[in-house]
C-alpha cells in the first residue's frame, strides 16, 4: 500500500516510492527542493513534478553556487523559458534563496544541518491514518520558515517549509500501512 495523495498518476507515485520522505542530506538535492517547492506556491505539485526536467537544465542541475550569482541576464532568460514556471518573484526568490542558502549551509555545514538542528538532529516519523491527520505545517515548520524570513528567503513560509521538510525525509508523514513508512522514530538523521 502506498498513500493515497499520489492516485494513480505514474509520476506521482514514482515520486512517493523513490523520494517522498528520503533523507535528501546533500545540498544539490534540498536547493532543488527550495526550488521547486517555492516555485510551487500557488500549484499543484504534480504541475511542478512535471517541469522538473526544465528546472534542472535551466538551474544548472540545481547549483546553488551558480544560482547565486545570477543577475538580470538569467532572469530574463527564465521568464522566457516555457518550461518552468515564469513567475518574476518566484525566481528571483529562487537567486536571493540560493545566496542565503550557501550562507546558511557554510554555517552549520549544510542546509540539512540547518534544518535538523530545529529537531535536534531527529527525523520526525508521524502516525498517521489517514490523508485528512497530515496537517500542511506544524511549530517546527513555522519556526524554521520565521528563521528564514529574517534572513531574507522569500517563497519560505511555513507551509512550503512543511512541504520541504516532507520531501526530504526530515518529516515521514507517509500514512501506517505505506510501504515507505519508517518504522523507528527515533531515527537520527544525516546531515
Amino acid at each position: 500500500m502506498r498513500c493515497a495523495w499520489c492516485g494513480q498518476d505514474p509520476l506521482y507515485q514514482k515520486y512517493h516510492d523513490e523520494e517522498w520522505g528520503k533523507p535528501a542530506p546533500d545540498d544539490r538535492s534540498q536547493f532543488e527542493f527550495l526550488v521547486l517547492e517555492s516555485a510551487q506556491a500557488g500549484l499543484s505539485w504534480l504541475t511542478v513534478l512535471r517541469k522538473r526536467e526544465a528546472y534542472r537544465e535551466s538551474y544548472a542541475g540545481f547549483n546553488p553556487e551558480t544560482v547565486a550569482g545570477w543577475g538580470e541576464k538569467e532572469i530574463a532568460q527564465l521568464l522566457g523559458n516555457p518550461g518552468i514556471i515564469r513567475n518574476r518573484r518566484k525566481i528571483e526568490a529562487s537567486i536571493s534563496n540560493a545566496r542565503i542558502f550557501l550562507d546558511i549551509s557554510s554555517r552549520y555545514g549544510s542546509f540539512a544541518g540547518w534544518l535538523l538542528s530545529f529537531t535536534d538532529g531527529r527525523i520526525q516519523v508521524n502516525n498517521r491514518n489517514s490523508l485528512k491527520e497530515i496537517p500542511v505545517t506544524d511549530s517546527v515548520a513555522e519556526n524554521i520558515a520565521r528563521e528564514g524570513k529574517s534572513l531574507g528567503m522569500k517563497f519560505f513560509g511555513p507551509i512550503i517549509v512543511y512541504s520541504h521538510l516532507q520531501a526530504t525525509g526530515i518529516v515521514d508523514d507517509h500514512l501506517n500501512g505505506c510501504w515507505r513508512r519508517r518504522q523507528d522514530s527515533s531515527i537520527t538523521a544525516p546531515g
